[in-house]
């Protein structure tokens, strides 16, 4: 019976013993991954928590990143509402007076043409598409019968598929009476639609920028983070990853002190 109690408690110290190194590797993955998590939710957290001055800097970056994509952005809206403007109160005002917005490309193709030309040119019952290559909708003809058409000067038997098919093109991509527009006459105004449009422009593709390199300092704060926790983890002592933007592109750099 002695032997058998024996055999039970060292049964139990060995499955206690166990039972606690499980527990403490449980605490060490865990305690691993806090600053890695911090520092992809908040840039420079997890360094900062490890009492790592760097992480002022990832943290900085993460300010001043975030206030230069809101200023961005704040100016490609203000260019974007010019333009509309413009748009508007100069090219649209004899057909369209009341506002109506759609989308972006239409504002572009604006840019490109100083006029969108009449959807239909036969004030009777019939339909003519328009025909001066200069407009956008004589662009559209113009492209609809050097698709669909054998030949786009010689036009085919209007009941013919070939026919039928430019119509179809046509219908879908001419721009309509209620988006008719002319810069005709306000060359100055269309030449400062232009500037006003590619600064919007710009600014979008800038802060779409800021963006990208938002997140690049959140994954490269979180992955500084983990391998720094992993190296202090493995070598006993604290260690910490040094990453430097340069001309010669990213280095990183591991420090472990003896």
């Amino acid at each position: 019976m002695k032997g058998r109690a024996a055999y039970i408690a060292v049964a139990a110290l060995l499955l206690t013993g166990q039972l606690r190194a499980q527990s403490s590797d449980t605490t060490v993955r865990a305690s691993l991954l806090v600053r890695p998590l911090a520092s992809l939710l908040v840039p420079g957290s997890g360094q900062l928590m490890a009492h790592q001055d760097r992480g002022a800097v990832y943290l900085a970056a993460e300010i001043y990143l975030l206030s230069r994509f809101l200023q961005l952005d704040h100016e490609a809206t203000r260019e974007a509402t010019r333009f509309q403007a413009l748009a508007l109160n100069v090219a649209r005002r004899p057909y369209a007076p009341e506002r109506s917005d759609t989308v972006f490309e239409y504002y572009e193709q604006m840019e490109r043409f100083p006029e969108s030309g009449f959807y239909d040119t036969d004030p009777g019952p019939a339909f003519a598409p328009e025909t001066d290559p200069v407009t956008y909708n004589g662009s559209v003809w113009l492209l609809a019968r050097r698709t669909f058409w054998p030949d786009p000067n010689v036009p085919p038997d209007p009941m013919s598929q070939a026919y039928i098919n430019a119509l179809s093109f046509y219908w879908s991509h001419a721009i309509t009476p209620a988006f008719q527009y002319s810069w005709r006459d306000h060359s100055l105004e269309h030449e400062e639609y232009r500037q006003t449009i590619r600064r919007s422009d710009n600014a979008f593709r800038h802060a779409q920028d800021q963006i990208g390199l938002l997140l690049a300092n959140h994954v490269l704060s979180a992955v500084d983070a983990l391998i720094s926790a992993r190296l202090a983890a493995v070598a006993g002592r604290p260690a910490e990853m040094h990453s430097l933007l340069g001309r010669g592109g990213v280095q990183v750099l591991f420090s472990v002190p003896f």
